[in-house]
């Protein structure tokens, strides 16, 4: 009887299925969760000191995108990195984390110096796209964007991207061309978000989940791919639960990965660098057997073909030509 209500000596119930749609699409809802901790607030917790700068030098400051220097247990390294904000307020401030064509020319500018400097650049990457607005489109995102991961490909310093949260379209891989990517556990990261692609797709909405499955968006699979190479473990439920361990364990990430990027030749890691990006999406071409070209009949034949009865009869040419003084046979019809 003890038995029987401890449940001893029972088989395990068999655990249920996981749907795969609906772990993908939390994956998403974490991410885009509005306590996950943002750029400044990883750096408050992992950065012995923070200098941020601001404006881009040519039509203002972008609140969107943060950009400066910080020192990390006494190693100094450059950062940007897109910032939401944690309300309503600051939301709407921060443009909801897309930043404007001049965020991704201040976060240039600090890339630059970075450079000179010689200090090893790390990027947070938090956003849903690149920002769609008519102002964007003005002041040129699309150049800001192209401008940006091409000065990435060729900067001769070490550069860390960190996903954190939303990894979205160009906006992302504006700042996201690094020699190694880190993706935290929950973070997402896609060439449109799920919402796009199914509007586009399914001429709805409602099939967001279903194109989040289909993208392969979630950190696991883009490290299958090889598009990231490490995933941090989030602490508990998420990143939110605990901002501050999280900050500690991508601390370590940091550190690891900027010390063991030093010791490479600069001109050894800007090849690998290009190497890397060139090597996504390869394919194998394989050769197409010769087709045998039709053979070069003229007109009067084309015409004979095209009258003859017997073409339409069964739905097969005859075998032998036709003749325009033989009626076709009974069988023939």
């Amino acid at each position: 009887m003890v038995d029987r209500l401890l449940g001893r000596g029972r088989e395990a119930a068999p655990a249920e299925p996981v749907d795969a749609k609906s772990a993908v699409w939390n994956r998403v809802q974490l991410a885009r969760n509005i306590r996950r901790p943002r750029t400044l607030d990883i750096l408050g917790e992992i950065a012995d000191e923070v200098v941020e700068l601001h404006g881009d030098r040519a039509f203002g400051d972008d609140a969107a995108m943060v950009a400066g220097f910080a020192r990390i247990e006494g190693r100094r390294i450059a950062f940007v990195g897109q910032q939401k904000g944690a309300d309503t307020d600051e939301n709407i401030r921060r443009n909801f984390g897309m930043p404007h064509p001049e965020g991704y020319r201040k976060a240039m500018r600090v890339m630059e110096l970075a450079e000179r400097f010689g200090l090893p650049i790390v990027s947070f990457v938090d956003v849903p796209g690149a920002h769609p607005g008519p102002e964007s489109e003005e002041r040129g995102i699309a150049d800001s964007i192209a401008r940006s991961i091409a000065l990435m490909t060729r900067l001769r310093t070490p550069i860390v991207a960190i996903i954190t949260g939303e990894g979205g379209s160009g906006g992302a891989l504006a700042i996201a061309v690094g020699d190694v990517v880190v993706a935290l556990e929950n973070a997402v990261y896609s060439v449109i978000s799920p919402e796009g692609c199914a509007s586009i797709l399914w001429r709805t909405g409602d099939e967001a989940p279903t194109a989040a499955l289909a993208m392969r968006m979630s950190a696991d699979d883009q490290l299958a791919l090889g598009v990231i190479d490490i995933v941090v473990p989030e602490p508990g439920e998420g990143a939110h639960a605990d901002p501050a361990e999280t900050a500690r364990r991508l601390r370590a990430v940091i550190l690891a990965e900027v010390d063991r990027l030093a010791r490479i030749d600069r001109d050894e890691l800007v090849e690998a660098r290009y190497r890397r990006y060139r090597a996504l999406g390869a394919y194998t071409e394989v050769a197409a057997p010769a087709v045998v070209p039709p053979p070069n009949r003229g007109l009067g034949d084309r015409l004979r073909d095209l009258l003859d009865p017997t073409r339409w009869s069964v739905g097969v040419p005859s075998a032998w030509p036709s003749r325009r003084d033989e009626p076709p046979a009974r069988e023939e019809v």
